[in-house]
């Protein structure tokens, strides 16, 4: 009878397209991964693998023998979790994809707290911006930030996450402080690239009125235009959560406080199914405790408000 890592590595090596690839995502050696192939084949008697110059492909029964391996490793899964929720803990292996920003600040504690609350559950946490395939790429659930378009996924929504258009004191006071969204036309903008939305919304009266930001920096990382920002050379539209510490030191100073923006979420997305497992349970639990609320979690949005708040009070003076 195969070993169950046989399976595993042999299922990973078809969805990956080759040894490396599998061996790296198993934390193993291509040796070994090559070893658990040929032990497969040479039991089974026929070829699973064609391998080319190219890469790696499945035969015909290696496609087979792969939804049945599939098929296998997640009844296992299933009867794992069943147990171990009739015990104390939490078994298996959690492989996430975080936001690089917000998952480096917030959410690595939440996922240590985890961890010691469960020491047999193995998490891999992978950080980056990148807009993922859970499904492809074989994650049991990803975070994500914004506005989520309509998918296959099921998401959870955990609390919502405030944005905020700010510039240092140094770029106002060059080129002045646009008082309405209008007059950002008239401003160097810096560009956030990680996301297909090209404009920036506030709230006018009643109605919410869109500017197309211009402006010869771009990014897909919140942390660059936060310190392009900082020294000068523009205006940005960034989360609160990562424009705090500058906000709150005068680094950066809140701008267009009278017209809201868009209120977008934080989001755990997970592939469809009608079951959620014990460990994206006591994730999302964990997510849930850290998050949860309005605004309490959040010291980038209030310090925010309170910078506003002092900008206006002086204004008034």
């Amino acid at each position: 009878m195969a070993e169950l890592d046989d399976l595993k590595g042999f299922v990973e090596v078809v969805e990956t397209g080759g040894f490396g690839r599998a061996a790296k995502r198993l934390g193993v050696s291509k040796s070994i991964i090559s070893r658990r192939i040929a032990r497969l084949e040479a039991e089974l008697g026929t070829r699973l693998l064609s391998r080319t110059t190219r890469g790696v492909s499945p035969t015909e029964a290696g496609l087979e023998f792969k939804t049945r391996s599939q098929r296998i490793l997640a009844d296992l899964d299933e009867a794992r979790d069943a147990v171990a929720q009739q015990g104390s803990g939490v078994i298996g292996r959690l492989r996430l994809s975080l936001p690089l920003s917000f998952g480096l600040r917030h959410v690595t504690p939440v996922l240590g707290e985890l961890a010691k609350r469960h020491p047999r559950l193995e998490i891999t946490a992978e950080y980056s911006d990148r807009f993922v395939d859970l499904i492809g790429e074989r994650f049991d659930a990803a975070v994500r930030l914004g506005l989520l378009k309509d998918s296959s996924l099921v998401a959870r929504r955990i609390a919502p996450i405030y944005g905020a258009a700010v510039a240092s004191p140094a770029y106002l006071a060059e080129r002045g402080r646009p008082e309405t969204p209008q007059d950002l036309g008239k401003h160097e903008c810096l560009i956030y690239t990680g996301t297909s939305v090209a404009e920036w919304s506030f709230r006018v009266g009643k109605r919410w009125t869109a500017v197309r930001p211009a402006g010869r920096l771009r990014s897909d990382s919140g942390e660059a235009l936060m310190q392009w920002a900082t020294d000068g050379l523009g205006i940005a539209v960034l989360p609160t959560f990562i424009i705090s510490d500058a906000v709150e030191s005068g680094r950066l100073e809140p701008l267009l406080t009278d017209f809201a923006m868009p209120e977008a979420g934080l989001f755990l997305v997970r592939p469809p199914g009608a079951q959620v497992s014990g460990k994206l349970r006591v994730l999302i639990d964990a997510l849930v405790e850290r998050f949860g609320g309005e605004t309490g979690w959040d010291p980038c949005h209030m310090a925010a408000r309170r910078m506003a708040q002092r900008t206006v009070a002086t204004s008034a003076e």
